[in-house]
C-alpha cells in the first residue's frame, strides 16, 4: 500500500513538473532569416509566473536576463544575452539523465547566468560545459547564438553534452531547430512536449516557406498559436460572438498555456556586424494578453520601466498581464486552469483582449523597426533607444488604461 501511494505521488509530481516546465524553444540560423540575423526564441512555461528583466554587471560582460520576480531571482537567469552578442536560453529535457541517481538537480538557471557572465562564443560555452565539474546538475536543451553567426543547441545531461548545429543543412535543412521538453539524443519516447513540438514544427515550416522567419510573425504564430497538432482543433475557428457570456474551451497541450510566464526572442547580428546591434524582444506574462517590448544592452543599464524589477521584485507590465489573464482563466478550483474562457481572448465583435492589444503591438513593431533601420551610432544610439523606451512606457501605460482601465505602475 505504501509503495502504491509513493508511485501515485511520484506520478502526480511528474505531471506537475511537466505542466510547469513546458517550454517551447527554437533557434534560427541567420542564413535563413530575411535580414540575415540569427534568432533565439524561448516561450517560457514555469511555476513562477511573475517574471522581470534585469540588467546585470556582475561578470566579464554586462547582460540582460529574464528572471523570476522573487528575492532569489537574481541568482538564476532563464534566458538573455550579453554585450559580446552571446545569447542563451533553455528548455527542460527530462530524458538525458534516465537512470541517473545524482541528487544535484535544477542548476540550469545558474549555468545560464554563468555563461552570460563569461562567454562570447559557442566555443566558450562548449569549454564551460567541458570544464565544469561533473555532475552538472542539469537536464536541458541549451540554445545558443553568438555574434560570429553561430547557432546551436547543446543537449546536456549530468556528465556531458551533444551539439546540434543549426547551420548544418543536414541537421536543419530549413535553417531552424526546435526543442520542447525532450532531447533528440536522449532516451527515445521519454521526456515530454511532443505535441507542442509538432505544433511549432508546423508553424515554422510555413513561416520558412513564406520567408516569414521574422519577429512579429513568429510572436503571433508561435506564442499566440491556437492550434493543436494532435486533435486538429483551431480555436480561431468558430469563435464566440462576444465576451458577454463565457465560452470555455479545453486548453491543454497548446503552445501557450496557463503556465506560460514569458517569451524572449533575441535577434542577433550578421557575422562581422557590431554586437551592439543585438536586441531582445520580450513578452512578460501570458502572451495572449500582453504586448511585446524591445530592449537593447547598448542603451545602458536603464531598461523600460514597465519591464524592470521594482522594489517588490515585480515588473509592472507582468502584473498587468496577470490581471488580464485572470479573466481568461476564472475557474480556480480543481482542473479549472485547463479551461480558457475564449470569449475574453477573441470573439466576433473583436472585443477580446488579444484583439484589443493587437493595434498597440502593431504600433510598437512599426516604430521599433523604423528605429532599427535608422539606428545611429555611438552615444547617439543610447540617446535614441532611451527616447524610445520613454515612448514605450508612456504609450503602453496609456493604452492599457484606455483599453482595460488598468494602471500599469
Amino acid at each position: 500500500m505504501k509503495k502504491l501511494l509513493f508511485l501515485i505521488l511520484v506520478s502526480l509530481l511528474s505531471s506537475m513538473v511537466n505542466e510547469a516546465s513546458a517550454c517551447t524553444t527554437f533557434i534560427i540560423s541567420g542564413k535563413y532569416t530575411p535580414d540575415g540575423r540569427p534568432i533565439l526564441y524561448k516561450h517560457r512555461d514555469t511555476g513562477t509566473l511573475d517574471n522581470a528583466l534585469i540588467y546585470f554587471t556582475d561578470g566579464k560582460y554586462p547582460y540582460i536576463g529574464l528572471v523570476d520576480a522573487t528575492a532569489e531571482g537574481k541568482s538564476m537567469v532563464w534566458g538573455g544575452y550579453n554585450s559580446a552578442g552571446f545569447a542563451i536560453m533553455n528548455s527542460a529535457a527530462y530524458n538525458n539523465n534516465i537512470g541517473d541517481t545524482t541528487k544535484l538537480l535544477d542548476h540550469e538557471g545558474i549555468l545560464m547566468k554563468m555563461a552570460l557572465q563569461q562567454c562570447a562564443t559557442l566555443a566558450d560555452f562548449e569549454k564551460l560545459l567541458t570544464d565544469l565539474p561533473k555532475p552538472l546538475g542539469v537536464d536541458a536543451n541549451f540554445g545558443v547564438i553568438d555574434a560570429a553567426g553561430g547557432a546551436a543547441y547543446y543537449e546536456t545531461g549530468q556528465q556531458g553534452f551533444k551539439k546540434i548545429d543549426a547551420n548544418d543543412p543536414a541537421i536543419a535543412p530549413f535553417g531552424y531547430v526546435i526543442r520542447t521538453n525532450h532531447s533528440f539524443t536522449g532516451v527515445i519516447d521519454k521526456g515530454s512536449g511532443y505535441i507542442r513540438y509538432a505544433t511549432a514544427s508546423n508553424a515554422l515550416y510555413m513561416a520558412a516557406a513564406m520567408n516569414k522567419l521574422e519577429p512579429q510573425y513568429l510572436i503571433n504564430n508561435v506564442s499566440r498559436n491556437l492550434t493543436h497538432s494532435l486533435t486538429k482543433v483551431n480555436l480561431r475557428e468558430g469563435i464566440p460572438a462576444d465576451n458577454r457570456q463565457p465560452a470555455f474551451r479545453s486548453f491543454d497541450d497548446f503552445i501557450p498555456r496557463n503556465s506560460t510566464a514569458a517569451v524572449i526572442m533575441v535577434v542577433g547580428v550578421k557575422n562581422g556586424e557590431d554586437a551592439a546591434n543585438t536586441m531582445m524582444w520580450t513578452v512578460l506574462g501570458f502572451p495572449l494578453v500582453t504586448v511585446v517590448v524591445p530592449v537593447w544592452l547598448s542603451a545602458g543599464k536603464e531598461l523600460p520601466r514597465l519591464m524592470s524589477m521594482k522594489a517588490d521584485f515585480h515588473a509592472p507590465l507582468c502584473d498587468a498581464a496577470m490581471k488580464l489573464k485572470s479573466l481568461c482563466f476564472p475557474i480556480k478550483r480543481g482542473s479549472g486552469y485547463k479551461y480558457i474562457n475564449l470569449a475574453e481572448v477573441i470573439n466576433a465583435e473583436r472585443t477580446g483582449i488579444m484583439q484589443l492589444i493587437e493595434p498597440v503591438e502593431n504600433e510598437i513593431f512599426l516604430k521599433t523597426n523604423d528605429l532599427v533601420a535608422h539606428m545611429p551610432e555611438g552615444r547617439n544610439r543610447n540617446i535614441a533607444i532611451q527616447e524610445h523606451y520613454r515612448w514605450l512606457d508612456s504609450y503602453i501605460t496609456e493604452s492599457y488604461f484606455i483599453l482595460f482601465g488598468i494602471n500599469v505602475e
